[in-house]
């Protein structure tokens, strides 16, 4: 579901022919070592591609173009070994549509001052091309990220890794397709917003199917299918048949197969990655689908309740980012209000995300009120502890706005023997009193992804690259 293995990134080396042939060649083999050391380093969750030296406008701005139509090429390293006239790069800088890390290092660490003199200070000059090229982008308004150090060291390394997923889930929201089954939830503000302007700013894609688009596949999924995914919800979950007998439980948790096989041939069918329920719209079928969607996320499907495309989409870009771990659609619910322990359970009706469970989940059947259905199954677990952020995206009309909380989840202490549904706790910084206020304030939703994957810092990224106006609380 993801397919995100066979991307790369081109590193493009910054110079220049005044400094002749002899030099060019010990710029190349600087950067082959550069690149062969960031690619053995481990931290690159995707491989680095040398290009040939840009020391010319023409050189700069095929390798631009060939970055556009490239697919497999999500985006650009730059490093500017020596001094590179800015001016070489307006053209082809002006024509990049993918995302551009600048990389402020040089290939040596430290001066030698025993031995310096004008011919290394000619070779190894990155601090004066830094400037001179830092100053194009910024008067291009690139948007780009900026990493500054060693090249060999870790925490360099880890920027440059964490801007490539970045990167990645840039352009992987120009293929977001939200599948909407039924509309959204009646006299609820926040989960809607403009469609059009989502797909000119973000390229999310979001359709509305009846829910009867979906029942007719559903309906036509094989009991053999349907026996066969029940058999391997038995390796994989505990099952809990609480107060039912044996074969109404059994009965009630086939039909989130069914609705699985279902959606999941739908999806797959008409190109969409991610989706929406909404209880409100459930005309033909048994159940809300619970298990079914939670299954759904787990392979890296975006989705919302009620209808909240918004939060569908952004689900599957952070589930990008993260290449799928540790996040999903999360839903505010209960005050900790307890001093000292202040904390917010995060839950949903059933659709509680299984790449944050921290035990091995059970599948229950219970009662849902909403709805007016058959009691659905689910899978119920309790989160994982880490440090993370709590993202929402809100309409103001005007414009887009994201609210970012960085939060710190923790393992439930506390049994609920009673509570049918999973469960994640967190602490939101920079303490519950001030986080929540700051929250509501800038208009944050009941509705959001939870990464504990990943950082403030490649949100952040991501906004820059959109334009997107965003508030964070820390």
């Amino acid at each position: 579901m993801m397919n995100m293995d066979k991307k790369e990134f081109w590193f493009v080396v910054g110079s220049q022919h005044l400094y002749g042939d002899e030099a060019l060649r010990s710029v190349k083999e600087d950067a082959e070592k550069m690149v062969a050391g960031l690619n053995e380093s481990g931290k690159m969750p995707y491989p680095v591609v040398l290009k040939e030296l840009a020391v010319s406008s023409e050189i700069i701005t095929k390798i631009m173009k060939e970055v556009n139509y490239r697919d497999e090429v999500a985006g650009v390293i730059t490093w500017m070994h020596t001094f590179s006239p800015a001016k070489m790069w307006i053209r082809g800088t002006k024509l990049l549509q993918k995302p551009l890390l600048h990389l402020a290092t040089q290939f040596n660490e430290s001066i030698p001052w025993k031995t310096i003199d004008m011919d290394f200070m000619n070779l190894n000059q990155s601090a004066h091309g830094d400037r001179e090229y830092g100053f194009i982008n910024a008067r291009l308004d690139k948007r780009n990220k900026i990493v500054v150090g060693y090249w060999q060291d870790p925490a360099v390394q880890q920027q440059v890794a964490d801007w490539m997923d970045v990167a990645v889930a840039y352009n992987e929201s120009f293929a977001i397709k939200v599948a909407r089954f039924g509309d959204n939830m009646r006299n609820v503000g926040v989960t809607d917003g403009d469609k059009i302007e989502a797909q000119i700013d973000y390229g999310w894609v979001v359709d509305y199917f009846g829910i009867g688009d979906l029942v007719q596949v559903v309906d036509a999924v094989s009991d053999t299918e349907v026996d066969a995914l029940f058999e391997e919800y038995r390796s994989l979950y505990d099952f809990d048949y609480g107060d039912y007998d044996k074969a109404t439980w059994e009965a009630h948790v086939k039909v989130q197969a069914r609705q699985e096989i279902g959606i999941r041939r739908f999806l797959e069918k008409e190109g969409y990655n991610a989706f929406t329920t909404n209880f409100e719209d459930l005309y033909g079928m048994q159940q809300l689908p619970g298990l079914a969607v939670q299954r759904l996320m787990a392979d890296g499907y975006g989705f919302a309740g009620e209808g909240d495309w918004k939060t569908a989409a952004l689900d599957r870009l952070m589930k990008v980012m993260s290449h799928n771990q540790n996040t999903g659609f999360m839903e505010d619910y209960t005050y900790e209000l307890a001093a000292g322990k202040e904390a917010i359970l995060q839950s949903h009706m059933m659709e509680v995300d299984p790449t944050l469970a921290v035990n091995k989940p059970k599948i229950v059947v219970s009662p849902l009120s909403m709805g007016d259905r058959e009691d659905p199954a689910r899978l119920v677990f309790d989160g994982k502890a880490g440090d993370g952020v709590v993202v929402s995206m809100a309409d103001f009309g005007t414009h887009y706005k994201l609210i970012v909380n960085e939060v710190a989840a923790f393992e439930p202490t506390e049994e609920a023997p009673n509570l049918p549904v999973a469960r994640v706790l967190w602490e939101v910084k920079p303490n519950f009193h001030e986080g929540v206020h700051a929250w509501i304030e800038a208009g944050g939703g009941h509705h959001t992804v939870v990464s504990l994957n990943l950082t403030t810092d490649q949100i952040l990224t991501w906004a820059k690259l959109v334009g997107l106006e965003t508030v964070v609380i820390k």
